[in-house]
């Protein structure tokens, strides 16, 4: 992988993370469109682009990271960032979604997440009174929508933000509350995948330079992006990022359908299985 190439990858990670419009799936897009070889090690270098958008998520949050580790009684923001990792969490243990990796589905899924904040802004317009403040309820229905986002080209803070806005919160506590289960999900992803990785040698194989490269821009953007969501997510709508995806989904199903080689063709990899049980 060249530098260059990092450092697009880095873009669209620190873009995608924050941005509702998939980050997994964005990544996946640009690495198919530049003819990046899918490994083991690349798999390990996506997981270190997504270390670069931690960065941001603890830095804008640092105060409230500090406030939850020292007061976890009275903060119960620490209890409900576990809570809501439990179903993506089970999710994780359930299904086997390694089926998703060539990139088949990622126009039905960029097309998913279209409808998802299409619908959010029906509901934020919609609710009368919502919520300013998490409850558990609201973190339970925000990690069923995690779960969701485990497949590349559903937005992981979209599908969040459409579980809280469903459940009466109100978009800015619910993009913030967001943000910061992703903080949670990058750690959990880096302790699992890294502890197998560390066994595997595959940190060895990678690249210097373009990983230093692609997550030091992740982090930059990330922090931009992160930035610029929190300031427009109660001043304008949703349904911009929707027409975006909404645009793209079609296009790569159009792509798909004519049999073009630069997508794999949509339908389901011969030999996989969704469900992990039994296997």
């Amino acid at each position: 992988m060249s530098i260059i190439q990092g450092a697009i990858l880095g873009l669209v990670q620190g873009l995608g993370e924050f941005l509702p419009i998939s980050s997994s799936g964005h990544v996946l897009l640009a690495s198919m469109l530049m003819g990046v070889e899918f490994n083991d090690t690349y798999k390990i270098l996506v997981i270190l682009l997504h270390v670069g958008t931690l960065i941001p998520a603890l830095i804008v949050f640092w105060n409230d990271w500090i406030d939850m580790i020292l007061h976890p009684i009275r903060n119960k923001t620490l209890l409900l960032l576990f809570l809501a990792s439990l179903p993506s969490l089970a999710f994780y243990v359930v299904f086997d979604l390694d089926m998703f990796d060539t990139g088949w589905f990622l126009g039905p899924s960029f097309l998913f997440t279209a409808l998802l904040l299409l619908l959010t802004d029906i509901l934020a317009s919609r609710s009368a009174d919502p919520a300013r403040n998490m409850r558990i309820p609201n973190a339970l229905a925000m990690g069923i929508m995690q779960g969701f986002a485990l497949l590349p080209g559903v937005s992981r803070s979209g599908a969040t933000i459409f579980g809280a806005v469903a459940s009466n919160v109100r978009k800015d506590t619910a993009a913030k509350f967001s943000f910061m289960m992703s903080a949670v999900a990058i750690v959990a992803s880096l302790l699992v995948e890294g502890k197998d990785a560390l066994e595997d040698h595959l940190f060895d194989k990678l690249e210097l330079a373009p990983t230093l490269v692609g997550i030091i821009i992740a982090a930059v953007v990330g922090y931009l992006s992160i930035r610029f969501m929190l300031k427009i997510i109660t001043r304008y709508p949703l349904s911009w990022f929707a027409l975006y995806l909404a645009v793209l989904g079609i296009v790569i199903l159009v792509v798909q359908l004519t049999a073009s080689p630069l997508f794999p063709a949509f339908r389901i990899p011969e030999g996989m299985h969704l469900i992990r049980l039994g296997h």
